[in-house]
């Protein structure tokens, strides 16, 4: 069993080899992350925002997104692995603050954000808790954490969790685990969110809106 810094460590050394590719044609299995996207910015565009952060957004693809969209809102992108904040801020998006830091450790003030954001981002992170509580912390009263990541049917996540992630490690990759809506429902209770969404998707998604 690994500890939580060592999936860390692969996490940041996983994706310092793919910052240059990740947005290319020739990310390989990263590729799939822009299956999210759609998802996302239909949740985002229910209700209004002045304030979002994205947990864990690589080379800012989502919030390059949101820009085009609308550049007068106040952008902060969070990623662990410092290439890809490097060459996110190679963008050079007006106004966008791209920070190093810990989707398990918000390095923010309380009550920061309207709407946080987190795709493809959360199997990473080895206290899934701590995420959620730094979550719920950083968010303004009302403000929401809109949320894609993997789950399956609970033979599915065995071999996922079992199997197929503990693999994944042994070739460089940092993933941790995948959860259940049960699972995530009661990281959410704990940290005080109220859930208003979560269900399963095609490809084994998992769909999370949940509101400080």
């Amino acid at each position: 069993m690994r500890t939580a810094e060592e999936y860390k460590n692969l996490t940041i050394s996983e994706f310092t080899k793919a910052a240059d590719v990740y947005e290319t044609g020739h990310a390989g299995i990263y590729e799939m992350c822009k299956d999210d996207y759609p998802y996302i910015s239909e949740e985002l565009a229910k209700e209004g925002y002045q304030d979002l952060l994205d947990c864990g957004c690589g080379t800012g693809p989502m919030i390059s997104l949101l820009y085009e969209q609308d550049s007068s809102k106040n952008y902060t992108g969070l990623d662990i692995t410092p290439k890809m904040i490097e060459v996110a801020q190679a963008k050079n998006l007006e106004g966008v603050n791209w920070v190093v830091g810990d989707c398990e450790n918000l390095p923010f003030e309380e009550n920061s954000f309207d709407a946080i954001i987190c795709s493809n981002s959360f199997h990473h992170y080895p206290n899934p808790q701590l995420f959620f509580n730094s979550v719920k912390r950083v968010l303004r009263p009302g403000g929401r954490l809109v949320l894609q990541d993997y789950t399956a049917p609970s033979v599915v996540l065995w071999f996922m969790n079992h199997t197929e992630m503990p693999l994944a490690n042994l070739i460089g990759h940092g993933d941790v685990a995948a959860y259940s809506l049960e699972e995530i429902r009661g990281f959410c209770d704990a940290a005080g969110l109220k859930v208003e969404k979560l269900a399963s998707a095609k490809k084994w998604r998992m769909h999370l809106v949940a509101r400080k």
